[in-house]
């Protein structure tokens, strides 16, 4: 290497990892930055939100989740080596040991920066027979195939999936579409636990409607698995729900194994911690992104840990941006999410009843049901919105919509208006499209903005 090259470490080659490569290639050439990332998986740059729409067949191939082979990144000057595993980062030293997982070969590589981009495991619970075949995780597209493997190789058409958030709804549909009996066992009262319970409730009410078996407030105590070691059934505290597959639903984790052994700074949550830039706190050629951090709630004013892919491209073109010489910020997330469940949709942003109370904020409420088009018009379907805004200042703390055609993206005019920090008064005026094909004449987002106005006046 040239003495004047620069060399930039990638650890992860999915979202944040090659974006923040990328980027920094587009700001440096290869005769000013060398780069080198390592990738314990088979593919690269790919969609894991994906996942449970390939393994429900909404998509047919594997290769279409796959924005970038990792030809495509040596092809643009990114030394991408793939099926190797950073097994410990030396921060003084300034360098990572990798190993090559199909040949156990071990070497150190030195940096001149470094990016961290391991993302998030699924959790598994500690429970007898966790890892017995049959129980799959669902995280990146290795975690997809070999469920699909299993699911070819299995006579059986008993589905049970433990956790009912976002994995765990969206693996049932996949599961409903495959044509399997699908139990959903969920510790809470209600699934979507990033939805208030009452919220929660109509989307139970969807699911049971879809024929799945809903198994709330209820804890897995063991995997039972057959003669011949594989899972035959779930077991809970009272009851026993038997299954020919089981997959994992439970929710993720920062990935920072690495990061806590170098003594790098981790949040409450278990996430690395960055500045604005995404720069590792504390230290000045580090840099971390993706679903590995926590980020800043500019509703809360308080660190949170929200694996989605849409942060993680969005940390990767900051990270880029600045390794290669520039400057870029990441300000924060206001918590926006949505999924489905078959024709049901699911969106939530800002904080939820419990995290309005945690952050110590005095709220009011307002929940509406409407409809997604003029009511005469053909197609109109119903959705519910729910709101909350501050109690004293009407600002808006947080929006919830269940519904179908039209409900979630709805929320994206929330989503705004918790940016811009608008109150609930404001939100009322604004200018949003009308037609009967499209909306009623009150867009239902601004129908609840009235009532949740007419709940802060009445609190005085």
């Amino acid at each position: 290497m040239s003495p004047s090259r620069e060399r930039l470490v990638v650890i992860g080659g999915d979202a944040a990892g090659m974006s923040a490569a990328s980027q920094a290639r587009r700001m440096r050439g290869p005769d000013e930055l060398q780069i080198v990332a390592f990738e314990r998986g088979h593919f690269s740059s790919y969609s894991a939100c994906g996942i449970p729409y390939w393994v429900g067949g909404d998509v047919a191939e594997r290769e279409e989740l796959i924005a970038r082979s990792p030809e495509e990144h040596r092809a643009r000057g990114i030394d991408l080596r793939m099926r190797t595993e950073v097994t410990e980062l030396d921060v003084e030293g300034g360098r990572v040991r990798a190993r090559e997982l199909d040949t156990g070969a071990e070497a150190w590589t030195s940096y001149d920066k470094l990016v961290i981009a391991t993302g998030a495991r699924p959790v598994r619970p500690r429970i007898p027979g966790i890892d017995a075949p049959g129980v799959h995780g669902v995280q990146t597209l290795d975690d997809g195939q070999a469920l699909l493997d299993t699911l070819s190789a299995t006579r059986g058409r008993r589905a049970v999936v433990v956790g009912a958030g976002y994995i765990g709804v969206e693996m049932a549909e996949a599961l409903i579409n495959r044509g399997y009996e699908v139990t959903v066992v969920n510790r809470g009262a209600e699934p979507m636990s990033t939805l208030d319970p009452d919220m929660g409730r109509l989307v139970h009410e969807a699911m049971t409607g879809l024929g799945i078996t809903m198994v709330d407030d209820a804890e897995v105590t063991k995997i039972l698995t057959g003669a011949d070691g594989r899972v035959r059934a779930v077991a809970t505290t009272s009851a026993e729900y038997p299954a020919d597959v089981v997959v994992l639903g439970i929710g993720v984790r920062p990935e920072t194994s690495l990061a806590r052994a170098a003594g790098l700074p981790l949040g409450d949550h278990g996430g690395l911690l960055t500045d604005l830039a995404m720069r590792v706190r504390g230290h000045e050629n580090i840099w971390s992104g993706g679903d590995c951090v926590e980020v800043l709630d500019l509703v809360s004013g308080r660190e949170r840990h929200i694996a989605l892919g849409t942060h993680a491209n969005k940390h990767g073109q900051v990270i880029g941006t600045n390794a290669g010489g520039g400057y870029a910020t990441f300000p924060g997330v206001v918590g926006t999410a949505v999924s489905k469940v078959c024709d049901l949709e699911i969106a939530r942003t800002g904080l939820r009843e419990k995290d309005a109370r945690r952050a110590g904020l005095q709220f009011v409420t307002a929940t509406i049901s409407s409809t997604s088009r003029a009511r005469y018009y053909p197609g109109a379907a119903d959705m519910t919105v729910k709101m909350i805004a501050e109690r004293r200042t009407g600002k808006l703390l947080g929006v919830q919509i269940v519904g179908r055609e039209g409900a979630a993206k709805r929320v994206d005019v929330a989503a705004v208006a918790l940016t811009a920090g608008m109150t609930v008064d404001r939100m009322t005026a604004l200018d949003l499209g009308y037609a009967p094909p499209f909306s009623p004449v009150w867009d239902p987002v601004l129908v609840a903005a009235r009532k949740a106005v007419t709940a802060v006046r009445a609190a005085g």
